[in-house]
This record gives C-alpha cells, structure tokens and sequence, in this order.
C-alpha cells in the first residue's frame, strides 16, 4: 500500500549559486494538482524554472522540466516520489538561477536532493 503525506513540507538546496526550493503537498486529483501548479508560477514569477512531479495512483502520474533540459527535473522528482512509494502528492521545485551552468548530471542531483529534503520529515531517505 502506498504511504501518503499528511501536511505540506519545504526543503531546500544550493549548487553553485542556484537555490532550489522544494514543496511538497498532499493533493486527491488532477485538477487540484494543475490549480496549485498555476498557483505556484504565479508566487514565484521571478523564477528562472518551476517544474513539477506528481503522482495520483499507479497510472497516474506528470511532470514538468519548465524549460531545463528533457529529464533533468521532473522526472528526478518523480523517481524520489516513487522511491519512497508515495502517493497523491505534488512536488513543486523552484530554481532561482545563480549564473553557473550545472550541466545535466548536476541538474538531475539538484532536483531529486531538493526533493528530498523536502520529504525527509515523511520517510526516511
């Protein structure tokens, strides 16, 4: 059975300048999940990238790079979601650019990390 979150959770990393922030949050269907999305772009405007994972069950699940690289962001949040066998949640990754390339590899470290930090109060990672 999957395990769930019950309250929102913040984590947060640096690499080089660039600050990622995670958030996590419990959501029941798709629709609440697009509506904190636009929720999100719109607080954090002045973000270089907003991408996203979620997941609502066996089959459904999204994500969203937002403008980096194809695989570097969104899926990394997916996979520490389904690592840690979550289920009906949402997590958002904000990343203010801090001037330094980090390149795919260090990409995909900064979102799965950020994610982490934001689910560690859930599991243990």
């Amino acid at each position: 059975m999957a395990k769930e979150i019950t309250n929102p959770a913040k984590g947060i990393y640096k690499d080089r300048g660039s600050k990622f922030l995670a958030f996590a949050e419990p959501i029941a269907n798709e629709e609440e999940a697009k509506t904190r999305i636009a929720w999100y772009k719109k607080k954090y405007h002045d973000a270089r990238h907003v991408c996203y994972a979620y997941r609502l069950g066996q089959d459904l699940w999204r994500t969203k790079d937002d403008g980096e690289p194809h695989g570097t962001a969104g899926l990394p949040i997916l996979r520490s979601i389904d690592a840690q066998g979550l289920d009906n949640i949402l997590v958002v990754v904000v990343r203010y650019f801090g001037g330094t390339l980090l390149g795919t590899g260090g990409l995909m470290v900064a979102y799965r990390e950020a994610t982490k930090e934001a689910l560690k109060q859930y599991v243990n990672l």
